[in-house]
């Protein structure tokens, strides 16, 4: 699954140079000009990260960082603030407000891409790799299989993409609506307790022989890999 990044800039000429590089690159790329339709967005839709601009036409960038921050359910969501504003000041600023990095206008596109993938790997260490690991679970991403212990598992195609989701952010709490974004796609017309059928599928096949349950159940908000993100 190609990593999601949402770009909110009010200049439309550099969105779209940005947009147009980093699908290049091999990004899935949603596109703002407006602050609070970016809030809107990271309700609806699963962002694996922010690039965001710190002047908006009507909510600031720093503003849109706070109000992202004091939410769990985004407080883990990387942001990396663009801005012309290139002041130490400004730049500590944006960082103790939450942003993950801080990149001043005018920028490089390679340096750009450098600084994503960056942030990326830090949050998210499974970027780029070809074979995800949690305790005793291994996924090969390139070949398709997943082994727990020295025990070979078969899942189906739903489930596989279900368990690689987790994995690549273990520890993340997900909402169902979240889980069904991710692995179904967002314009999926399926009920959100699909979700809990190939949870339990998931699980039974994953945990055998009283293996430990590695899928969390977070009450009233949904699933997640593991222990609480630290």
């Amino acid at each position: 699954m190609k990593p999601v990044i949402l770009v909110v800039e009010d200049e439309a000429a550099l969105a779209r140079l940005i947009g147009y590089n980093l699908e290049n690159e091999g990004f899935e790329v949603l596109e703002t000009a407006r602050g609070e339709d970016a809030l809107l967005i990271v309700r609806e839709r699963q962002i694996d990260l922010m690039l965001l601009d710190w002047m908006l036409p009507d909510v600031a960038g720093i503003e849109v960082c706070r109000q992202l921050r004091r939410k769990a359910e985004t407080r883990s969501l990387p942001i990396i603030m663009l801005t012309a504003r290139g002041e130490e000041s400004d730049r500590i600023r944006g960082l103790d407000t939450g942003a993950d990095d801080y990149i001043a206008k005018p920028f490089s596109h390679d340096e750009l891409a450098a600084r994503i993938r960056a942030v990326l790997r830090r949050i998210r260490p499974a970027f780029g790799e070809d074979v995800l690991s949690h305790q005793d679970v291994s996924v090969n991403t390139a070949k398709h299989t997943v082994v727990r212990g020295t025990r070979a598992v078969k899942l189906g195609p739903t489930e596989y993409r279900l368990l690689c989701y987790l994995m690549e952010h273990p520890g993340r709490v997900f909402s169902r609506g979240r889980l069904l974004d991710a692995v179904w796609g967002p314009d999926a017309d399926i009920d959100e307790r699909t979700v809990d059928v190939h949870i339990r599928r998931l699980r039974k096949t994953l945990n055998q022989g009283g293996e430990v349950d590695l899928i969390r159940t977070v009450r009233e908000a949904g699933y997640a890999l593991g222990s609480p993100e630290a």
